[in-house]
């Protein structure tokens, strides 16, 4: 049965340990195949087709995935681990799946719209979470959700979890009282007075009532 899914040719590898810096030198991405109640699979995949996959699909995308010429089946991939300086992927964990098993994932929430609490009031958006738990069958899975921030016209509208379309066929884990979004009043600066500045504003005061008994006494020697 053909499918949809993006797919990957895998070959069983042996080489592990500090060996397998010549496989990455040649092209090859060192990776682990394992499931639920299945052992685990060394395997290598090319690693520029490794790095196009990432590219064009999301962190809860099915992959089929071919160990060695034999029938594609679906993983995930679980976890990638990237050089600190290249930041290119130095090996993979791909989950091997079961369509008929509910698997627990995060997602990541995207922001859509324009708040007119921070275009016209020039407030600041806050996004206090980044990322929400969810349980679905793997074909089920969201790779996003979004949220339209445009609901936020003042500072005391907030946007929780609750307020968001979740997918029926999706079971959301994270408390739905959290908030997603909000917008902050700007800071107004209080123009702070340093005790120099108090002691020129005295100053300045005393003069000026000197001044002004100078020019009363002035005032009256001339009417006399």
């Amino acid at each position: 049965m053909s499918t949809t899914r993006p797919s990957l040719v895998a070959a069983p590898r042996d080489v592990t340990g500090k060996a397998v810096a010549r496989l990455r030198r040649a092209g090859q991405l060192p990776a682990v195949v394992f499931g639920h109640g299945l052992a685990s699979t060394n395997v290598t995949v090319d690693a520029h087709e490794f790095e196009l996959l990432r590219r064009r699909t999301g962190p809860n995308s099915l992959i089929d995935l071919s160990i060695g010429g034999k029938k594609p089946q679906p993983v995930l991939v679980h976890g990638v681990q990237l050089h600190r300086v290249t930041q290119r992927p130095l090996h993979a964990d791909l989950f091997l799946v079961r369509m008929t098993e509910e698997l627990i994932v995060d997602v990541p929430l995207v922001a859509t719209g324009e708040s007119e609490a921070v275009k016209v009031h020039g407030g600041t958006l806050l996004h206090p979470i980044e990322h929400v738990r969810v349980k679905a069958l793997p074909d089920h899975l969201p790779q996003s959700i979004q949220f339209d921030v445009s609901h936020l016209v003042t500072f005391d509208d907030v946007i929780r979890l609750r307020d968001l379309q979740i997918p029926g066929d999706v079971t959301l884990l994270t408390d739905p009282d959290e908030i997603v979004a909000k917008v902050i009043a700007p800071r107004v600066e209080e123009v702070a007075v340093t005790p120099a500045a108090e002691g020129v504003a005295a100053v300045a005061a005393e003069g000026a009532e000197a001044a002004e008994g100078g020019a009363g006494s002035s005032g009256g020697s001339s009417e006399g």
